[in-house]
């Protein structure tokens, strides 16, 4: 060691300090970092909305400061874009890992359906998150400009359901796709979305485990019903 160099001080386990800050710089990703931020925050979101979500609390869950926060999404209202970007672009996400195109036109449909009732079932942060930002119009979700052709996926996957099963023989010739994913998502959305009102209503929550199997068929099989060529 040359003279009038100083050694770097070990800490109290015999680690030197600059070996630490080096190991901490190795550790920390900027990426994963957003991730842990973005999933609290989904939860944040769907259980306070966004007027009552507090940053303070996604920033002492995630470990970290407003001020990273900030400067990751800008604004409190750009973390909750940033949420609901997410929701949406990771149920397309798997919609298109499905390979519906693959299958044939009833199984694909079928396959369809019983995802998007097992997401919304499973995923009930999601649920909520929709139901929120109806609230608001939506009013945040129309700023992020990859809302529209990120959702664009499921329609394209239904309309080429759709028509290889009419040039099979399979199915009805008169199906709009937007429509038809308004059917089967308004039916999986509302077992989860309504079910307090409508449990107080009717004395049966529909998000029961118990009912989950026959929710399940009976709206697989409405969906079939409905697009299937009669004769």
């Amino acid at each position: 060691m040359k003279k009038g160099s100083k050694a770097a001080e070990p800490d109290t386990n015999g680690i030197p300090s600059d070996a630490r800050r080096s190991d901490a710089r190795r550790k920390y990703d900027p990426e994963q970092t957003k991730r842990n931020i973005l999933d609290v925050a989904t939860q944040e979101f769907s259980a306070m909305g966004l007027t009552g979500a507090r940053v303070d609390a996604i920033a002492e869950r995630t470990n970290t400061t407003k001020r990273m926060l900030y400067y990751y999404f800008g604004s409190k209202e750009g973390l909750y874009q940033a949420v609901l970007e997410k929701v949406y672009g990771d149920i397309r996400t798997l919609e298109q890992d499905l390979h519906i195109s693959e299958l044939d036109p009833v199984e694909g449909m079928r396959a369809l359906v019983e995802f998007t009732f097992d997401y919304h079932d499973r995923q009930r942060d999601f649920v909520r998150l929709i139901t929120i930002e109806n609230i608001h119009g939506a009013k945040y979700v129309e700023q992020v400009k990859t809302f529209k052709s990120r959702n664009a996926s499921v329609i394209h996957t239904i309309e080429d359901l759709l028509q290889r099963g009419i040039a099979a023989g399979q199915f009805r010739s008169d199906i709009d796709a937007i429509d038809l994913h308004l059917l089967i998502s308004s039916l999986c959305f509302h077992r989860i979305g309504n079910r307090h009102t409508f449990g107080t209503a009717f004395g049966r929550d529909p998000s029961h485990p118990r009912l989950r199997a026959r929710h399940r068929a009976m709206i697989v099989d409405a969906v079939l019903r409905f697009v299937r060529k009669e004769g």
